[in-house]
C-alpha cells in the first residue's frame, strides 16, 4: 500500500490577514498582505555574449504611475513634515556627493537615493522610547531620530566635530543615552540579533519597546539574519524588521539571490505576520511600520515588512552601476517617492499650494546650506587625538540601565541552591 503524504505547504499573496485558513489541520494555506497598487511584472536575467556578462530586464514597463494609498494614520501636517524629512534626506545625499567631488570626503559615500520613503516613513513610525538601528542607506532616518544634517557630513570627512571625531568615514555612530540608537554595523545581517537583544533587555526591565532595523534583500540572506529573527520571533520580541527589497545586492540581480518570489513569504518559517508594501509610497511604509510597532508595543512578537523599490545608484559612489539595464532605472526613476508624495500633497489632497511648496523646499536648502558650512569649518582632528577614547579609562563613562533594573527575586538567607539547574525561557 502506498504511503500516504500531507499535501504541500503554499504561500498565497493577498490582503487579509497573515493566518493558516483551512480546516484541516494537514493542510496550511498562508497568506502575505501585499499593500500595492502595482505589481511589476518583470524580470532581470543575465545574458552572455562573446564571453562578457550582462543583463536585460523582461517584461511590461511601460505601465502609468499608481497613486499614493491613503494613509490610515498620518494627519495632514504630518504628510508635509514626513515629505519635509524626505527632501532634506536627498539635498543632504546630494551634498555629500558635491562634498565628494570636490575631495573633501574622506573615503566613499553611500546613497539611498529613491529609498527616501523607506528610510523616512518607517523611522517617523516609532514612538521616542522605541530603538533603531540604521544601516548605510538609512542616513534619512538619522535626521528623522534628531541627528543634525551636519553630523553625517561631518563622519565622512572624518572632522573632529563629528560624532566619532573623526575615528571614522562613514555612519558608525550611535546615540544610546538620548535618542535610542544603535550604531550600524558593517557585518549585514548583525542589527537584527542585537535589535533583538535590545528589545529583551526593555521586556526584562517591564518594558514593551519597538526596535526597527533594516536588511537588504542580499543581506537577508545571511545566517545571521535567521538566527537573529527566529530568536526574536520564539522570545515573542518586539523586533520590525524592514527587508529594502532594492532589486540588487551589489550587482547581483535579486533573481540570482534567491527563489521565493516575495521576501516576505519567510516570515512564514517563522511563525511572525510579514506584509508586502511600495517602498517608494511613504503612506504603506509609514502605516505597515506603525502596525508593527503597536504590536511590539502591546507584547505580541516581530514583524518582517518587504519593502519594494530599486536602489537608484550604485553600491557606492565609486560604483557607476553600468550593469543596471537602463529601462530599469527609468521605470523606477518615474516612481520616484519624493515627485510622487509632492504630487500627492499638492493635485491629488491639495494640502499644499505651488507657493508654499516653494518656500519649504528653499527652507530645506536654506537649512542644510547652513549644516554643510558648519561641517566644512569644523577642522580635522589633531593627530595626537588618535590615541584617545579608544579604551575605557577610569570614569570616562557609565552604562546604566535605560528604564530600570529588573527586578531580582533573593534566596532567603542559609537557603541552599538548587540541585539541577533548570532551562531558563526568557519569557
Amino acid at each position: 500500500m502506498a504511503k500516504k503524504t500531507a499535501p504541500p505547504k503554499t504561500a498565497v499573496r493577498n490582503a487579509s490577514n497573515h493566518r493558516p485558513k483551512s480546516a484541516n489541520p494537514a493542510t496550511r494555506t498562508y497568506t502575505i498582505p501585499d499593500y500595492r497598487l502595482e505589481q511589476p511584472n518583470f524580470t532581470v536575467r543575465q545574458v552572455l555574449e562573446g564571453g562578457q556578462v550582462r543583463y536585460e530586464v523582461e517584461g511590461s514597463l511601460s505601465g502609468p504611475v499608481p497613486p499614493l494609498r491613503k494613509s490610515k494614520y498620518l494627519s495632514r501636517q504630518q504628510h508635509i513634515e514626513l515629505y519635509r524629512w524626505m527632501l532634506l534626506n536627498r539635498k543632504m545625499e546630494q551634498t555629500l556627493e558635491n562634498l565628494y567631488k570636490q575631495g573633501k570626503v574622506v573615503g566613499g559615500v553611500y546613497f539611498g537615493l529613491g529609498q527616501e520613503a523607506c528610510s523616512c516613513a518607517s523611522a517617523y513610525a516609532l514612538d521616542k522610547d522605541d530603538w533603531f538601528a540604521p544601516m548605510i542607506r538609512n542616513q534619512g532616518a538619522l535626521l528623522v531620530r534628531g541627528f543634525p544634517a551636519r553630523d553625517t557630513m561631518m563622519q565622512y570627512m572624518a572632522k573632529a566635530g563629528s560624532p566619532t571625531k573623526g575615528r571614522d568615514g562613514t555612519s558608525h555612530f550611535g546615540d544610546i543615552h538620548e535618542r535610542n540608537m544603535v550604531s550600524p554595523i558593517s557585518m549585514l545581517g548583525d542589527l537584527i540579533p542585537v535589535l533583538a537583544g535590545v528589545a529583551l533587555g526593555a521586556r526584562l526591565q517591564g518594558r514593551n519597546v519597538a526596535a526597527l532595523t533594516w536588511i537588504g534583500d542580499g543581506g537577508q540572506s545571511t545566517g545571521v539574519t535567521y538566527e537573529g529573527l527566529n530568536f526574536a520571533a520564539v522570545q515573542d520580541l518586539g523586533l520590525v524588521l524592514l527587508v529594502e527589497s532594492n532589486l540588487w545586492a551589489y550587482s547581483t540581480p535579486s533573481e540570482m539571490q534567491y527563489k521565493v518570489k516575495d521576501l516576505a513569504e519567510r516570515a512564514i518559517a517563522y511563525g511572525i505576520p510579514g506584509v508586502i508594501v511600495d517602498g517608494t509610497d511613504a503612506c504603506q511604509v509609514y502605516d505597515a511600520t506603525r502596525d508593527a510597532v503597536e504590536r511590539a508595543h502591546r507584547g505580541q512578537g516581530p514583524t518582517l515588512i518587504e519593502a519594494k523599490m530599486m536602489r537608484m545608484k550604485g553600491h557606492a559612489i565609486h560604483d557607476a552601476a553600468d550593469y543596471v539595464p537602463k529601462p530599469l532605472l527609468e521605470y523606477w526613476r518615474r516612481r520616484d517617492p519624493i515627485a510622487r508624495l509632492e504630487n500627492y500633497l499638492l493635485n491629488q489632497m491639495k494640502w499644499l499650494t505651488a507657493t508654499e511648496n516653494r518656500d519649504l523646499m528653499a527652507g530645506v536648502d536654506e537649512q542644510i546650506e547652513r549644516e554643510r558650512e558648519a561641517a566644512v569649518a569644523s577642522p580635522m582632528p589633531v593627530p595626537e587625538s588618535a590615541v584617545g577614547g579608544v579604551y575605557c579609562e577610569d570614569g570616562c563613562h557609565q552604562i546604566k540601565p535605560k528604564y530600570g533594573m529588573p527586578k531580582v527575586r533573593k534566596a532567603p538567607p542559609g537557603a541552599l541552591p538548587a540541585s539541577t539547574d533548570a532551562a531558563v525561557h526568557l519569557k
